[in-house]
């Protein structure tokens, strides 16, 4: 009797998440994994031509905040349409929980939304069980969220008690399967934590295979030193370390990326697990209140001239969205210091894109073999957010590895797929073969590039025809299948 499977995918150029070139190969899905690789014989309910098209693993985006996205959008197809399967949130220190302080931190993202609550990061995964979104969802543990919660916006270092509530907060989030911690260096109120509060904290994760993840201190002319910082804490605390979008931020910082590399060579070279993630942009985005802290341009990511500052979401002013600080300056006739001002004083959650990067470090970056792939796109829907948010990973592959040759193509997919799946311990994840689960898409190499810009966002890239999660088509013939097969990943224990 011949095999029956749910899908099988023909001829497809095979990109296995490894990095190893491509096969011709079929690949067989039966129920949410892969069956078979290969040759596939037998009887299929459905048959996909992939002739022409390459196959690879569901992209990961390990840095994100789509914490309430998922729960808010739960259709995700800012990113599902993009090729991703698998969101970690949670990031920059921003976590889902505890709900109060996580809640008032998301208007930032979600100036007008109404969230239903839960307990814990325990009970954030079981509304994603209850109410799974389009794609998977893994999950960091804010350090700023629970410093929120155990003291508030206190500038100074936590007493005993204030330190207790932290490690309780952090061990609940790891008890209920969090990948690891993060924190967030430039805002409030991580910005006031010293190196020492953070080794405590992380080294609660010492063991358990949960990593450190951070948003460092000074991504501008501190850059050197805020990497140190972050190695620095790995060591102490025994866990992994994530630097969050690595790159050098403002003119007077350029160039710093290649002495920022060395400190992560020369940490692996002692044994050290630390690694990188990067959006393929030279321009960044935030919350507009972490670069004008103090009453200037600045603060903890370096100075910035105001016609390199452009607003990308503000719920009071949305005929704002788009323009420079100068733009908007002129406009309502103030100096552009007095405009960011203005904004903040009717607005406190207004988020900005930074045009503050170079072009030749991001390459420099995106080669480096310590870089994975991570939007860090703000989901902010009603705005005019960072293209990003849809369009990283084909541009990655269309821009960056087709089209300037930056790294093969084969390169491209593992920086995407098996090595965060490797990095995160998303187990059955980021590769294609018999017995992973079935996060696939199914791509033309020729034409898969972003289309979204800074002044039109909100498009979704080119070249994506399918998207399996979990053996669950949703994404066919380039249009969203309406399904929500995502589940909460939760880590796996290590194996003593």
């Amino acid at each position: 009797m011949s095999q029956s499977y749910d899908v099988v995918i023909r001829e497809a150029s095979v990109f296995d998440g490894s990095g190893a070139p491509p096969i011709t190969a079929d690949v067989a899905i039966d129920g949410d994994r892969i069956a078979a690789v290969g040759a596939v014989g037998g009887r299929a309910r459905e048959t996909l031509d992939g002739r022409g098209l390459a196959l690879s693993p569901g992209f990961i985006d390990v840095h994100t905040h789509d914490d309430f996205a998922a729960v808010l959008y739960p259709q995700m197809d800012f990113k599902l349409r993009g090729g991703v399967t698998t969101c970690v949130v949670g990031n920059c220190g921003m976590g889902a929980a505890p709900f109060a302080e996580a809640s008032a931190m998301a208007r930032a993202f979600h100036p007008r939304a109404l969230l239903p609550e839960w307990r814990g990061y325990s009970g954030y995964f079981a509304h994603l069980d209850r109410a799974p979104a389009a794609v998977n969802i893994g999950v960091l543990i804010g350090h700023g969220t629970a410093r929120m919660a155990a003291m508030g916006g206190e500038a100074r270092a936590p007493d005993a008690k204030e330190m207790a509530r932290m490690k309780s907060i952090v061990a609940e989030g790891l008890e209920a399967g969090a990948l690891g911690m993060s924190s967030g260096l430039i805002y409030d109120p991580g910005r006031f934590a010293d190196t020492d509060e953070l080794v405590e904290l992380a080294t609660l994760m010492r063991g358990t295979g949960g990593l450190y993840a951070t948003h460092m201190r000074d991504e501008s002319t501190g850059l050197l030193e805020s990497v140190r910082e972050a190695i620095d804490i790995g060591e102490r605390a025994g866990v992994p370390v994530q630097i969050s979008h690595h790159k050098a931020s403002g003119r007077s910082a350029w160039g710093l990326v290649r002495e920022s590399l060395q400190l992560i060579e020369r940490a692996q070279a002692r044994g050290l697990d630390v690694h990188a993630d990067q959006y393929p942009y030279t321009a960044g985005s935030t919350v507009l209140s972490a670069v004008f802290r103090d009453g200037k341009f600045g603060g903890g990511i370096g100075m910035l001239r105001p016609e390199d500052v452009v607003i990308a979401s503000t719920a009071a002013h949305p005929e704002w969205e788009g323009k420079s600080m100068v733009a908007l300056a002129a406009e309502i006739d103030c100096e552009p210091a007095a405009a960011a001002a203005r904004i903040l004083a009717e607005d406190a959650d207004a988020t900005v894109v930074l045009h503050v990067m170079n072009e030749d470090d991001v390459r420099t970056v995106m080669r480096h073999p310590s870089t994975m792939i991570g939007s860090d796109g703000i989901p902010t829907l009603e705005g005019k957010p960072h293209p990003r948010l849809y369009g990283t990973f084909a541009r990655v592959l269309g821009h960056y590895a087709r089209d300037l040759g930056l790294f093969p193509l084969a390169e491209a997919v593992y920086r995407m797929t098996g090595f965060p799946a490797a990095k995160f311990g998303l187990e059955g994840r980021g590769v294609v073969k018999p017995g992973a689960y079935a996060d696939l898409v199914l791509f033309d190499p020729k034409r898969i590039i972003d289309r979204g810009t800074y002044e039109d966002p909100h498009r979704h890239p080119d070249g994506i025809d399918a998207v399996f999660v979990n053996g669950v088509m949703s994404v066919r013939n380039a249009q969203p299948a309406n399904a929500r097969a995502g589940r909460a990943l939760r880590r796996v224990a290590q194996r003593n």
